[in-house]
């Protein structure tokens, strides 16, 4: 396949869950023909330097990758910051990127749907978001994968001329989207997305990708989703000790089918029947205090 995707990878003290999202990308036939980026964040503490150091060695000794770039962050951007400055830093050198948290893992085909979908919509502009995640639901249909205004990041891919218009501007939202348009962004309000854009604006989080969702909501843009999922998010499993008794809406398990190419939706629309099966899981999920780990916002 030509003209693939860099892979950004963000990355702070975890160094075995790094190990294990490198170990997962390398099982991709793609790995060895890509190019990735990884950013490194600075420590918060002195008690942080050592794991620091550690991930620090770890990457510039790997190999497996066409090319590697490492930016080391000599202070602290937390992970909202270094997410907004690492993914517009390698857009405008790279015009779009496939981009992973050092707590992702993925399965042995993310690479090629990633990649085939980049380059499938990257002229289409009601396009703007391509996620490797899916909720763990049970989904009917020919396709392998589906339209939805809802954004995932537990592993996706955009373009620079999709992500440039990227803002991160609680209090504009907020001056300006009335109850029709807030009902929309929640899913008819089966969940509140919304309070996070007011969390936001109060200083009592600090996150990125509410506002990522929130730009291609307001665009009136699309994002594509794979029916299964092709990654998973060590945070939310069974051995996790915060998160063991999350609802299997959100629990979802890599999918191991052996595709040789994607059935791709025959229009470019929202899939009304998956978005009433989401917001169904949305009412159901009786863990609504996670809601901010769980769905998009790190």
């Amino acid at each position: 396949m030509k003209n693939l995707a860099p892979i950004i990878v963000f990355t702070y003290n975890r160094l075995n869950n790094l190990k294990s999202c490198i170990n997962s990308l390398k099982k991709n036939k793609l790995c060895n023909e890509s190019k990735i980026y990884f950013f490194s964040d600075g420590p918060k503490n002195i008690s942080d330097k050592p794991k620091i150091k550690n991930i620090r060695d770890y990457i510039r000794k790997l190999k497996g990758f066409k090319k590697k770039i490492i930016i080391e962050r000599k202070k602290n951007f937390g992970l909202a910051k270094n997410i907004i400055h690492g993914v517009t830093h390698t857009l405008k050198k790279e015009k779009k990127a496939i981009i992973l948290e050092d707590d992702l893992i993925v399965n042995s085909f993310f690479l090629k749907f990633m990649n085939n979908s980049l380059q499938k919509y990257e002229k289409n502009q009601k396009v703007w978001h391509i996620s490797g995640w899916n909720y763990n639901i049970n989904i009917s249909t020919k396709h392998d994968c589906y339209f939805t205004r809802g954004m995932n990041c537990w592993g996706w891919g955009t373009w620079l001329d999709r992500w440039k218009h990227f803002e991160k501007k609680p209090k504009k939202i907020i001056n300006n989207w009335n109850k029709n348009k807030i009902k929309e962004f929640n899913f008819d309000n089966s969940i509140n997305f919304y309070s996070q854009i007011l969390r936001n604006y109060n200083n009592q989080l600090n996150s990125w990708a509410i506002f990522w969702y929130a730009t291609i909501f307001y665009k009136n843009k699309l994002c594509l989703n794979p029916t299964k999922t092709f990654t998973q998010n060590l945070g939310i499993s069974k051995s996790a000790t915060n998160t063991r008794s999350i609802e299997n809406t959100f629990n979802s398990v890599l999918t191991n089918f052996e595709y040789q190419n994607f059935n791709y939706p025959n229009k470019i629309i929202e899939n009304e029947e998956i978005y009433k099966i989401i917001k169904r899981n949305f009412k159901l999920n009786k863990y609504k205090n996670i809601i901010k780990k769980v769905l998009y916002i790190q």
